[in-house]
């Protein structure tokens, strides 16, 4: 009789589960495809979110370059070096903002709905970062077709280990808006306060430049922003294989007339000036292991996933 009762109370508890994962299964579905459909439909969004990086890679990429080879940069290829960059970037400000769509809800009364709805208030805060997330990736996805444009080859193996990138990076930074956004209230406050997150972990990751040769107190800052691992990870898998400078002088010498270059003694002195010239230091394109970079973006993603569960459950 006992065994029988016990029998019957861990069916039922199984079945308890079982629906419990059921119902958040549905909930994170729904939700994750309301945001998607969203998004989709919005095309002005659509084109100012695939405009912008653009813009960044090759009108800023393109005038950087000549700054670079006017000041002694050798070969460097700089809109290669950034191209990694600009992709992270994409990411980034399209998973933060993908959470004003919370308070956009929340003013509309359309959250209120949702929390009362029968499905795990979980559920919400999950599927709103596999939205924000998914939509993220989709754009960092269609910048990787430009990837011949910035002097980096088409290779499955780099596409797949970039896309693995993009998807950790979008999930935790989706998190960290949802957790912001599940606080606020209002449409003005929102865009300060992610600007606020955003520019700095931005300029902080090393997207622009190199984190060689910084100020200590600059490099404390790169060391604990999430972002420098997320870019670094980027760029050593982009950049595999590929040479970003190529040597030269850290002075241009302009090229002498042949009159000149004809006198022994002149071409002397200029092999000794040459001599004297340091050599412009090597870009590195990857500081940490490719493992540690990911190691740091996956936990501190699932952090900031289990904070904005947590957080959306204490709302009221």
């Amino acid at each position: 009789m006992t065994r029988q009762i016990m029998t019957e109370t861990n069916m039922e508890a199984r079945a308890d589960i079982q629906a419990a994962l059921s119902k958040l299964a549905i909930g994170t579905y729904i939700i994750w495809l309301r945001d998607l459909k969203r998004f989709f439909r919005d095309r002005t969004r659509l084109i100012a979110a695939f405009a912008q990086p653009l813009i960044y890679l090759f009108i800023l990429g393109t005038g950087l370059q000549s700054a670079f080879n006017l000041f002694g940069g050798g070969q460097t290829k700089y809109i290669t070096f950034m191209y990694p960059g600009i992709v992270s970037m994409t990411v980034l400000f399209t998973a933060m903002f993908s959470a004003i769509s919370i308070i956009w809800d929340r003013q509309f009364g359309f959250l209120k709905e949702m929390m009362v709805a029968p499905i795990p208030r979980s559920s919400i805060a999950l599927g709103k970062v596999l939205g924000g997330g998914t939509t993220a990736l989709f754009q960092g996805f269609i910048l990787l077709l430009f990837m011949p444009l910035a002097g980096i080859p088409y290779n499955v193996e780099k596409l797949l280990m970039m896309m693995v990138v993009m998807f950790i990076l979008a999930m935790g930074l989706t998190s960290l808006g949802v957790l912001f956004a599940s606080r606020m209230r209002s449409f003005e406050g929102f865009p300060i306060v992610m600007n606020f997150l955003v520019m700095p972990m931005f300029f902080l990751s090393g997207a622009f430049f190199p984190l060689q040769n910084l100020p200590f107190w600059m490099r404390v800052l790169t060391k604990i922003n999430p972002m420098s691992y997320a870019v670094d990870a980027m760029r050593g898998v982009a950049l595999k294989g590929i040479a970003i400078t190529s040597g030269g002088l850290a002075i241009n010498i302009p090229t002498p007339p042949p009159e000149l270059l004809s006198n022994p003694q002149f071409t002397s002195w200029l092999s000794q000036v040459q001599a004297s010239i340091p050599q412009m230091p090597q870009l590195r394109v990857q500081y940490y292991p490719l493992s540690f970079d990911l190691l740091i973006v996956l936990s501190i993603g699932i952090a900031l996933t289990l904070l904005a569960v947590w957080r959306f459950n204490k709302q009221e």
